[in-house]
């Protein structure tokens, strides 16, 4: 009976095959690459996309759940492959979160520039990347260095060429944090606005950028629209307690109140002006005299109401709980909202969080990695934006084969290209140099594959 089944099972394959056309029977067949993929131990193929010139995978990656007790429980951790060649050098991308639900192709820059391969990781903890039960204390800059080094040396199995690592933001954290753990598997790091908040409660320098940034005109206009948003709290308020009970939005899960959430998000207003938008727009900030219908939707574009609710919030935990944990977060003095303030302490990494994971911060990690950075890496690359509040704070890297370069007025989306042209071409040179492609070799054209800026947009929540 088993045989006379297997029997008609593969009857039905060879009729299937036989429709195929003789290309595509062939690649079913004969698909190398599948076949060295299909060879990694705890990877799977999720789903393909072929293109021009490119094949595009999703994959799932079976990890230790606690790589210093491989054995205690694992979770299947989410990437992407863009496959160019396999002679092509290999760009790893840590973007610090979550892959997008439904992955497409898309590259970075250094991924264009180097006609490459690429390896989007998704972050530890970022669903659907989480162990079940997920142990919090699980999630820290080792764990993950952990998980990015079992993916590269697998893929050196197909990927023999060199590799280079990059990220943006967080991502750009990521890949300083993984060259710092395992310095040997990649063979450099371009990391994009990257902060490096060595000593939590010095931040000054936040402050001092604030101070300076942009026009005079400018940043009192701003400071009058968040004053006079916290005039109007009691206008203010009830419009976003009437949007959360139409949108079904909560906020005791995590920052409290509508209240406390209102306040938040008028702190956060400014910052996110900075990181999203340009000079330019400094013509689109309300007056003092502005109704409250258009402080309430500027806040809104630049802001998002949305974003400091339990549905806002909880996609980015595992961000919160490292800040407050490991990473960091800054914290500003708000000199000019002195007496409009109900929440002295709300701005910090912990508010945002469910009480059961707060954390009290630990200062060891980010003292080690910067310390590593400015004296014992190597070729390390760093592009920060002249008007990004989160480039404040910068990594300083080491006179090993490293650089740091500025785009002049550019904000959070900083990268070789927006640099000036004499600096792009010195960035560009030393990552071409470093992953081993002659200077004659063109960029890969977005119409090629879409460009990915690395940076996740909090206001896409909405």
């Amino acid at each position: 009976m088993v045989t006379g089944v297997r029997s008609r099972i593969v009857a039905i394959l060879a009729s299937a095959l036989l429709l195929l056309s003789p290309a595509t029977a062939a690649r079913a067949a004969d698909d190398p690459l599948l076949d060295q993929l299909a060879a990694i131990p705890g990877l799977t193929v999720v789903s393909e996309t072929p293109g021009t010139g490119y094949r595009f995978f999703v994959l799932t990656y079976r990890q230790p759940a606690d790589h210093r007790h491989p054995r205690a429980g694992t979770f299947e951790q989410r990437l992407t492959l863009l496959h160019r060649s396999s002679t092509a050098p290999t760009v790893l991308y840590t973007n610090g979160y979550g892959l997008a639900a439904s992955p497409r192709p898309t590259q970075t820059e250094p991924t264009a520039l180097l006609g490459g391969n690429q390896v989007s990781v998704e972050h530890r903890f970022f669903t659907p990347s989480r162990p079940a039960p997920a142990d919090w204390s699980d999630l820290n800059i080792w764990q993950e260095a952990s998980d990015e080094h079992r993916i590269v040396t697998a893929f050196k199995s197909v990927y023999a060429a060199k590799w280079i690592q990059t990220g943006g933001s967080k991502g750009g954290m990521t890949s300083v944090y993984h060259r710092r753990f395992y310095p040997g598997d990649v063979d450099g790091v371009v990391a994009y606005v990257a902060p490096d908040d060595v000593i939590n409660p010095e931040d000054s320098a936040y402050d001092k950028f604030f101070d300076t940034v942009g026009t005079p005109e400018c940043r009192a206009t701003l400071d009058g629209v968040q004053r006079e948003a916290l005039r109007r709290r009691d206008r203010l308020v009830p419009r976003l307690e009437a949007d959360a009970a139409e949108q079904g939005w909560t906020f005791s899960g995590s920052i409290g109140t509508a209240d406390r959430s209102f306040e938040m998000t008028v702190l956060d207003s400014v910052w996110a002006f900075w990181q999203y938008s340009t000079a330019a727009d400094c013509a689109t900030v309300p007056a003092a005299t502005a109704s409250d219908d258009e402080i309430y939707a500027w806040i809104d574009t630049v802001a998002g109401w949305s974003f400091y609710t339990d549905q806002g919030l909880a996609p980015y935990w595992p961000y919160y709980y490292q800040a407050a944990s490991q990473l960091g977060w800054p914290s500003l003095r708000f000199e000019h909202l002195r007496g409009l303030r109900h929440y002295p302490g709300i701005y910090t990494a912990n508010s945002s969080l469910p009480p059961e994971l707060r954390r009290p911060h630990n200062p060891v990690p980010m003292i080690d990695v910067d310390l590593w950075v400015r004296t014992a890496s190597e070729r390390m690359l760093f592009v920060y934006g002249q008007n990004d509040p989160w480039s404040a704070e910068r990594f300083t890297p080491s006179r090993r084969d490293s650089a740091l370069y500025v785009a002049p007025g550019a904000n959070h989306g900083a990268n070789i290209a927006k640099l000036t042209p004499a600096d792009s071409a010195a960035a560009t040179a030393l990552l071409r140099r470093w992953a081993g492609v002659p200077a004659s070799i063109a960029a890969k054209q977005p119409g090629d594959v879409p460009l990915d800026d690395m940076l996740g947009d909090r206001r896409r929540v909405r």
